[in-house]
């Protein structure tokens, strides 16, 4: 059983901490702490900022998160699991040497510290992503490893659509995220064609995916399209129907 100490309020704003970080002189009684404690099991390392490397590199990263925040962390309370305070304070309190040998930069400056270990715990938030996969492969409860390990890997390989289904709390729904990546998971072409960017129309942007548009208008068009709700066939006809919307030749992608 580890114990961990919670940061107090105002800890993001304190200096002491990352100077105290950086230096190994955490100081479990000193004034940035708090004098609440959890208890939990194991806290086994895992990947917890996934900004660099190649797209496979980060998909073996989100992969080997997930399955250890599933394995370990997502048995204690929502209530901690889904608490910024105690994956800030986790990181200080035991993960230092990951932190430092995976990511050096946290040595240039608090900028970069806090861009890595103190990150806003939210949808742009890597733990935050792995933390709600971690929930819905286990409350798809599967019948083997075998098949909670493809669902793993399809939010791996669909990052992009994962990330903008998790933006928009409509989406945060695990059967509904579950139904699109069976989708994915059946429609190859469909999940190719929505990592794809979108070059014919730059009025949208330099960067924009035809994924992220999707999942745009299955939001805008709630609740007159109950998407989260919808049953796999239907569901899978609405996303092409919003796909068309922007595809330069309208018989590109046909539903399969």
């Amino acid at each position: 059983m580890l114990e961990i100490r919670l940061l107090k309020e105002g800890y993001k704003n304190n200096n002491q901490v990352y100077e105290d970080f950086i230096s190994e002189k955490i100081d479990l009684t000193a004034d940035y702490f708090s004098e609440k404690t959890i208890f939990i099991n194991e806290a086994p390392d895992f990947p917890f900022y996934i900004a660099n490397g190649s797209e496979e590199e980060k998909g073996i990263a989100f992969f080997e998160a997930i399955s250890t925040i599933k394995q370990s962390y997502i048995q204690t309370d929502r209530s901690i699991h889904l608490n910024e305070v105690f994956w800030h304070s986790l990181l200080i309190t035991k993960k230092r040497e990951y932190a430092l040998e995976h990511y050096p930069k946290i040595m240039n400056g608090k900028s970069e510290f806090d861009n890595v270990v103190f990150k806003k715990f939210d949808w742009e938030n890597y733990i935050y992503k792995c933390v709600l996969a971690a929930e819905y492969i286990h409350d798809a409860n599967f019948d083997s490893e075998e098949e909670e390990q493809r669902y793993i890997k399809l939010i791996a390989a669909n990052l992009d659509v994962y990330n903008y289904l998790i933006k928009y709390s409509i989406f945060r729904n695990s059967q509904f995220v579950m139904n699109f990546l069976t989708i994915l998971g059946e429609d190859e072409d469909l999940s190719n064609v929505l990592k794809l960017k979108i070059k014919h129309r730059p009025d949208l942007g330099k960067d924009e995916r035809y994924g992220r548009r999707v999942i745009f208008e299955l939001n805008k068009n709630y609740p007159v399209v109950m998407a989260p709700f919808l049953e796999i066939d239907d569901l899978k006809k609405e996303i092409y129907t919003a796909l068309s919307l922007y595809l330069e030749n309208k018989n590109e992608l046909v539903l399969s």
